[in-house]
């Protein structure tokens, strides 16, 4: 899948959370999987709060603003990450609120104004920012860059991850950084580090494509179900696949009566067998 630029634009999809009082990054860094107590001012990094059952409940980029903490959240979780936080929060003197003066923009090229940060995820994501509300145009359908970020097999929130039915692993987080395996404890650690020392992460997010629009969002080879589609794109699309089955299919991979390929990106480590 060619990789097209896409024109800077705000995420409808994506909203803003500010966490203010001394110590937020401290606290956070004992929340999440990624490694946010020693993120340098106006960085970023790009991690999870996960269940005890070590299942993803809200992904986030975590941006260190200076005098406060900024996270980039899917906006239909915004309230239920903030009321999370909030229970955890016990006795530290923060403040955890909703940021609706900020909007979060994409940019394919480091923006001239806003806070601005690379996406850490992958280089070819291009630039993030938050934006005052209304200064970013509405792209509709995210035009090239759900495309761009489907061809680089990471996962969207709502449409890929959803709420406690995920794994880091599943969605590639020890691929890109999101998990960072020399922290100390944080939720559902341990679940996730057992899935890296004994590899048995089987199911991993992958792009596919397919030259016609399928009429089943499972993915089959034969009679055996290989995996589910979650998002779609013109004729590429996001799918959660069982490894191992794909290893040992004999069968073409199809999603209902379309045939389907696996594009494994450059950036991947493990192996794919693609057909």
């Amino acid at each position: 899948m060619a990789l097209h630029a896409f024109p800077d634009q705000n995420r409808p999809d994506r909203a803003v959370i500010s966490i203010t009082g001394q110590g937020a990054l401290a606290w956070l860094h004992n929340l999440l999987t990624c490694d946010v107590a020693h993120l340098a001012a106006q960085d970023a990094a790009y991690g999870a709060l996960l269940s005890p059952q070590g299942k993803i409940l809200h992904d986030m980029f975590v941006f260190n603003a200076g005098e406060n903490v900024l996270i980039d959240c899917a906006s239909p979780q915004r309230a239920a990450l903030v009321q999370k936080l909030s229970l955890y929060r016990l006795r530290a003197k923060l403040m955890i609120e909703m940021d609706n003066d900020l909007e979060v923009g994409v940019h394919m090229n480091k923006p001239d104004e806003g806070l601005r940060y690379p996406d850490p995820r992958h280089a070819s994501m291009g630039w993030r920012s938050f934006q005052s509300s209304g200064s970013l145009i509405n792209v509709p359908d995210g035009r090239g860059y759900d495309e761009r970020r489907i061809a680089l097999g990471l996962a969207d929130s709502t449409f890929d991850l959803g709420v406690e039915k995920t794994f880091p692993h599943e969605a590639n987080f020890d691929q890109f950084g999101g998990v960072d395996f020399k922290k100390g404890c944080y939720i559902g650690q341990e679940v996730v580090s057992r899935m890296q020392h004994r590899g048995t992460a089987r199911s991993r997010m992958l792009p596919i494509a397919f030259d016609s629009k399928p009429d089943d969002m499972k993915v089959m080879a034969g009679d055996t179900l290989i995996g589910e589609i979650h998002s779609c794109r013109e004729n590429h699309g996001l799918a959660l696949l069982r490894l191992d089955r794909m290893a040992e299919a004999t069968a073409p991979l199809t999603a209902g009566t379309v045939p389907v390929r696996v594009e494994k990106p450059d950036w991947i480590t493990y192996a794919v067998r693609t057909q």
